[in-house]
């Protein structure tokens, strides 16, 4: 037993909660906003920007010049996305520590488990992946033909997995992504409150909201409650900190992340109650007064004002509803209920809820300092 934990520690292989729960998933994450996420954003500026545009100045050298930019971003877009699957996987082994041989040899593991998982793709990604990158680690450099044990290892047992169970884990996904959706048509004033809240306070823990959007496909009405949620925390604590950090607070968390709170939190979860009772409420708000609907990519939902990408991706929605014929067109009360839920509702409620725990001393001065 000690040779074999030896063995696992040399190797630094290491079966823990965090390691796969949070940064594998955590890294995850940033290999689909590398590949699907951004390959969305290039698409809609190629479709929806350059080519509408093109398309009203015919004939001129400013509609030429639009055309071949738009349609070059839209063929960018298409290569972007289609290697979310080895993105995701080679992120998931650089976070696990894998070896160069055996980061590579991920590639086509995640090409392989995300295109047969389907719309559960990145869920099942995730787990073979972590299995893969770990056999792999085990057998590195362990023979003097590691150049070919190493892929070899990676590959099959990775490939194997694929095959096995992309697919069941996939559509087990897909079918909590589907209860999820179809809960929160049914009963959007509660599920707005809980997936606002959920998938909002994931947002600010170490772990990967975008990741379980993405995993479990979390779109329709359900994931504008969770764009409403992670909204929520990002502009919250933005704006509630903002006497502490002033404008690099305010950027830092309002267009980066709200997880930059979390050792505050540790030290004091009373600065966590202003944010979540603006999600609890901007949730309900978005799914039964505005309807609003997330339908761009899945990860989109649990990005909230990270570069802007959930305000992105519910655009983006939209544009992809017109062009299908599923709306008429975006109405200007579309544009007010997104500024409302992503911006001013978070600022607003996350600023008068916290008055009161000031006045009363559940948050001090310098309680939501950055260091």
């Amino acid at each position: 037993m000690a040779g074999f934990k030896d063995f696992m520690k040399r190797k630094n292989i290491e079966f823990s909660g965090k390691r796969y729960g949070i940064d594998a998933l955590g890294a995850m994450a940033q290999g689909l906003f590398c590949s699907l996420l951004i390959g969305t954003i290039f698409k809609t500026l190629g479709s929806y920007v350059f080519l509408a545009i093109a398309a009203d100045h015919p004939g001129t050298g400013l509609a030429s010049f639009l055309t071949v930019t738009g349609q070059g971003l839209v063929d960018i877009a298409g290569f972007a996305s289609a290697m979310a699957g080895p993105a995701m996987a080679v992120a998931i082994g650089f976070a696990l520590k894998a070896p160069a041989m055996v980061l590579f040899s991920l590639a086509p593991v995640g090409y392989a488990t995300n295109s047969l998982g389907g719309a559960g793709g990145p869920l099942a990604v995730l787990i073979v992946a972590i299995v893969a990158a770990e056999f792999g680690k085990a057998v590195s450099k362990e023979t003097k033909v590691d150049i070919l044990v190493t892929p070899s290892v990676t590959i099959i047992v990775g490939g194997v997995l694929a095959m096995l169970i992309a697919a069941p884990i996939g559509t087990a996904a897909d079918w909590v992504g589907d209860f999820i959706k179809w809960t929160t048509v049914l009963h959007p004033f509660v599920m707005g409150i809980i997936v606002s809240v959920v998938v909002g306070l994931a947002l600010t823990l170490p772990i990967s909201s975008a990741a379980i959007c993405a995993a479990f496909t979390i779109t329709g009405l359900a994931g504008g409650a969770a764009v409403a949620g992670c909204c929520a925390q990002m502009v919250g604590f933005a704006v509630m900190s903002f006497r502490e950090n002033r404008w690099g607070g305010l950027v830092s968390q309002g267009l980066g992340t709200s997880m930059l709170q979390m050792g505050n939190i540790v030290k004091n979860p009373r600065i966590w109650i202003p944010p979540t009772l603006a999600s609890a409420i901007t949730g309900p708000i978005a799914t039964c007064l505005f309807k609003l609907e997330m339908n761009g990519a899945p990860v989109n939902s649990g990005m909230g004002t990270c570069g802007l990408c959930g305000p992105i991706g519910v655009i983006t929605g939209w544009a992809a509803d017109t062009a299908e014929g599923l709306r008429a067109a975006v109405t200007a009360m579309d544009w007010v209920g997104l500024l409302l839920i992503a911006i001013i509702l978070p600022a607003v409620l996350t600023l008068l809820i916290a008055l009161p725990l000031r006045r009363i001393g559940w948050i001090k001065e310098n309680d939501l300092k950055l260091d």
